[in-house]
C-alpha cells in the first residue's frame, strides 16, 4: 500500500484553509484601519502640544510650520500638499492618508497671531478613516488658548 494523501483529503484541507482566510483577511484590514486612526489621533495631539509649547516658550508662532512641529500637515484640503515653508496663519490640514493623490482633509489648524489661539476644527469628510479620526480627537476640536488676556493664571 502506498503512503500519501488522497485527493479528497487534499481538497478538504484546501477548503478549510480558504474558509480560515476568508474570516481572517477582513479582521486584518480592520486592524490596519484602527492603527491608522490611532496614529492620526497621536499625531494631532502631538501637533497641538508642539504648537502650544512653542507659543508658550517663544511668545509667538514661528513663521514656518516645520519650526514648531514635526507632524506633517497639508496646505491643501484635497490631495496632500507639503506645508514646508508655509506660514501657520494660513489654514493647514491633517490628511486621512499619506497617499498624495487620494488624501483628504480630516482636521484643520488655524492660529491667531494676535492672541495666541489655535483653532482645531473637524473638516467634512466622509471617509471611514476620517470619521474614526474625528471621533478619536473630538476633545481636541476646539479653540486652544495659549496666550493673550483670556489665559487664567
Amino acid at each position: 500500500m502506498k503512503k500519501g494523501f488522497t485527493m479528497i483529503e487534499l481538497i478538504f484541507v484546501i477548503v478549510i484553509l480558504g474558509i480560515l482566510a476568508a474570516v481572517a483577511i477582513p479582521k486584518l484590514a480592520a486592524t490596519r484601519d484602527d492603527a491608522n486612526v490611532a496614529k492620526a489621533a497621536t499625531d494631532i495631539a502631538t501637533a497641538v502640544n508642539d504648537l502650544g509649547a512653542y507659543y508658550t516658550a517663544q511668545g509667538s508662532f514661528a513663521p514656518k510650520v516645520e519650526d514648531m512641529t514635526s507632524v506633517k500637515l497639508s496646505s491643501s484640503k484635497s490631495g496632500f500638499a507639503d506645508s514646508a515653508g508655509t506660514n501657520l496663519t494660513t489654514r493647514l490640514y491633517y490628511m486621512d492618508s499619506a497617499d498624495k493623490s487620494t488624501a483628504k482633509a480630516c482636521i484643520g489648524f488655524q492660529v491667531s497671531a494676535n492672541d495666541g489661539n489655535l483653532t482645531v476644527t473637524s473638516e467634512s469628510n466622509d471617509t471611514s478613516t476620517c470619521k474614526g479620526i474625528n471621533g478619536a480627537v473630538k476633545n481636541l476640536v476646539k479653540v486652544h488658548q495659549f496666550g493673550g488676556s483670556s489665559v487664567k493664571w
